[in-house]
């Protein structure tokens, strides 16, 4: 940039600070305008503005070296447009606001503004299939229908890669994918819905391994794999170039995306050119998808890495239609260290890797923005996200959060929302409030969820967090609270899963989730052979969780205590739930018995990490230091207490306990939900009405603050969702 050009684009911010003075000091900001239309040579002035957000930031970094940031801050207004990323938007420490000059990034008022991860590709590049090959290859349904786009003409020559991810992997950036009117088309896929199942075994690729004894311990790329499949249409994807499969390959919690070595149509068989790490079964969920041969319906694409051509059939006329490809594999904004920064009423979308990432710093939001359409997670609060690792640093800062946005069709998890230090147990007072979030585990679908918390103090509130394939929370680490959320229709394709999730790791207490309502979780057919679905699912010896003053309805499972010691599951309202409200188990004398016979050492290794037998540890939580005294395989210390089951089945007791031992004590046992005096349960409204006879029969039960629960208005969401939204 030459001298000329930032002292002109410091003198436009300084008019604009001198413009907007007038009502005395303490009104005083800087304003600054970007729009696609401006240009970078201009002094960002609302007349003359920007083109880019780096000619905003870098304005703005100059007045700070010259006078700094005034008293009001500094707002950059984006008008309305598509703003086509190619690298991602880089805010750093030198780019922070303070608490009484914040900076604020956000759209022009009543103007939509799109910060895109992607290319759009013009209706008119679109042309017939005339190529022989090519028809002979489609369905004859789809010749005639199907149109193809020549990318590499377009500018358009990373197309990504197909690659192994799923259950166990990272976060990976997708590649290339299909958005037609601001909706992801389907990759080319067979069965157009649902899963085929898998035949005989041929070979499993790994060792098959029970619950609980992790995976194994081969490579899985030095093994192959190879399964029956008898049904003629294999014979269409034999000598298939770049053909993969998706599956639930052994177990229903387990998913993975692997490629396929061959097909063999005359035997009906398909060998992996990747072991699942699980091993393969039969009978199990499993879709083959990246083949011409099944593009067969509207909505569905495919492309040819090596000539670049696109094929699709559109499900719409492509006149007026925005049809974009994603192209930048990494977050379109990323905050490194950077404060008090805000985007505001932003659309971000598009792109293969995040929406937002924020590594440190402290006091950044994410407010009323729109986060969809991504190949990874929509906002990443944090460094990483290893669930194995129970002490990494997280580097999410203090008090980042996001706010009142809407975030779906994420291909992993809508927030990772990470932070503070697990040694010190110093919070880190993250949060994630007043969020609609949902479809997301769009592309790989177990254990990418809603929020995904982790560290220490993070807070996940008033959300509305439903229809997706997996969990809605899954909550890694201690003190972490989640309030009045409104929980629903989760679990839509996986098994031996909870609504909320935790498991595993002795030290992790601490965690309250209060106050939230939970509802038709895991309804798809075959969730209860596959293993049933749970609201809380406290697995595999998770302990110290309270969760109080919770309205379940229509589950498999309320809560499930797997095993572990002290959870207090208190004032909670159960209403038909299938199998049982309550739940506890003492698997470590049964199927899991070898976390404490010393063939697995995963939870006497994580206390371990944490110097659970000093400060802050031992303080904070003193029934831990304890937890090796006694049998610590018996779930000891728990407490199920004041609880109103409503129809349903109320209590299952495993492996030879009683109540008392499991912590059962005084709870108030409905046959009917009609019997329980509820205001309106057809409508979804379960709130007790004023003198139900709850209250004398049950004296310890209060009343749920039920109203209160679900999606509020505040300064970024102004209007709540119509019928079938988060308020009843």
């Amino acid at each position: 940039m030459t001298a000329m050009l930032r002292c002109t684009a410091f003198l436009g911010a300084w008019f604009l600070l001198a413009g907007a003075s007038s009502g005395g000091e303490a009104d005083m900001k800087a304003d600054l305008y970007v729009a696609v239309d401006g240009a970078d040579a201009s002094p960002g002035t609302k007349e003359k503005p920007f083109a880019t957000l780096e000619r905003a930031r870098d304005a703005l970094r100059e007045l700070r070296i010259r006078s700094g940031l005034p008293k009001g801050g500094a707002t950059v207004w984006l008008r309305g447009g598509t703003y086509e990323r190619a690298k991602t938007f880089e805010l750093g420490r030198e780019d922070s606001g303070t608490a009484e000059a914040p900076v604020v990034y956000r759209a022009f008022p009543g103007e939509e503004v799109r910060l895109s991860g992607g290319k759009r590709i013009p209706a008119a590049a679109f042309k017939p299939v005339n190529d022989e090959a090519v028809l002979a290859r489609l369905d004859p349904a789809a010749r005639g229908q199907v149109l193809q786009a020549d990318l590499k003409a377009l500018g358009i020559a990373d197309f990504g890669k197909m690659e192994v991810r799923g259950f166990g992997h990272g976060l990976t950036p997708s590649g290339l994918e299909l958005f037609f009117n601001d909706r992801p088309m389907t990759l080319a896929r067979w069965p157009n819905q649902g899963f085929a199942m898998t035949g005989k075994i041929l070979d499993s690729g790994v060792k098959v391994l029970a619950p609980g004894e992790g995976s194994s311990k081969e490579d899985p790329g030095k093994r192959r794999g190879t399964f029956g499949f008898p049904d003629d249409r294999v014979k269409r994807w034999a000598g298939a170039e770049d053909l993969w499969v998706y599956g639930y390959w052994c177990w229903d919690w387990a998913d993975e995306y692997l490629p396929v070595q061959s097909v063999d149509a005359e035997k009906h068989e398909i060998t992996l050119g990747r072991a699942h790490g699980y091993g393969l079964k039969e009978g199990k969920r499993f879709y083959v998808l990246n083949l011409l041969e099944e593009l067969d319906q509207a909505g569905e694409w495919h492309l040819d890495r090596k000539t670049g051509l696109l094929y699709f059939w559109p499900p719409e006329p492509l006149e007026k239609a925005r049809i974009v490809v994603s192209v930048l594999s990494a977050p379109l904004v990323a905050l490194e260290e950077a404060s008090r920064v805000t985007l505001r009423g932003l659309v971000i979308e598009a792109g293969r890797g995040a929406g937002v990432r924020i590594v440190g710093g402290s006091d950044n939001l994410i407010a009323g923005c729109t986060v969809r359409n991504l190949g990874t997670v929509g906002v990443h609060v944090g460094e990483g996200f290893n669930y194995g690792n129970t002490v990494h640093q997280t580097r999410g800062g203090e008090r980042n959060g996001v706010q009142s946005c809407e975030i779906h069709n994420t291909g992993q998890d809508a927030i990772i929302l990470a932070g503070g230090d697990r040694r010190t147990l110093v919070p880190a007072g993250n949060f994630a409030v007043n969020n609609n979030l949902h479809d997301f585990g769009r592309v790989e679908h177990t254990y990418r969820v809603g929020v995904a918390l982790a560290g220490v103090g993070n807070r996940v509130t008033h959300n509305h967090i439903h229809h997706a394939p997996h969990t809605g929370v899954f909550f890694w680490g201690n003190d972490h609270v989640m309030e009045f959320n409104d929980v629903h229709d989760l679990c839509q394709e996986t098994a031996d899963a909870g609504a909320f999730y935790i498991g595993r790791d002795w030290s992790m207490r601490g965690n309250v989730i209060r106050h939230n309502f939970i509802h038709d979780i895991g309804r798809f057919a075959g969730a209860r052979e596959f293993g049933g679905t749970m609201a809380f699912y406290l697995d595999d010896f998770a302990c110290g969780t309270a969760v109080h003053g919770n309205v379940v309805a229509n589950v498999y499972i309320g809560v499930m205590i797997g095993g572990g010691h002290d959870n207090v599951v208190e004032n909670n309202l159960w209403v038909n739930c299938a199998k049982a409200a309550a739940h506890v188990d003492a698997r470590g004398r049964g199927w899991a018995k070898s976390y404490f016979d010393g063939r697995d050492k995963t939870l006497l290794s994580r206390i371990k990490a944490v110097n659970y037998l000093q400060p802050p540890y031992s303080e904070r939580y003193p029934a831990l230091a304890r937890v090796m005294e006694g049998d610590p395989a018996l779930p000891k210390g728990n407490r199920i207490v004041d609880n109103l089951c409503a129809g349903g089945r109320w209590l299952d007791l495993l492996d030879g306990l009683d109540p008392k031992t499991a912590g059962v004590g005084e709870n108030l046992i409905l046959k009917t939900a009609a019997e329980a005096g509820f205001v309106a349960p057809e409508k979804g409204d379960f709130r007790l009405k004023d003198g139900a006879a709850v209250f004398q029969k049950l004296p310890g039960f209060k009343p749920i603050p039920f109203e209160k629960i679900g999606l509020e208005r505040d300064e970024y969401r102004t209007e709540l969702p119509g019928p079938g939204g988060s308020k009843p």
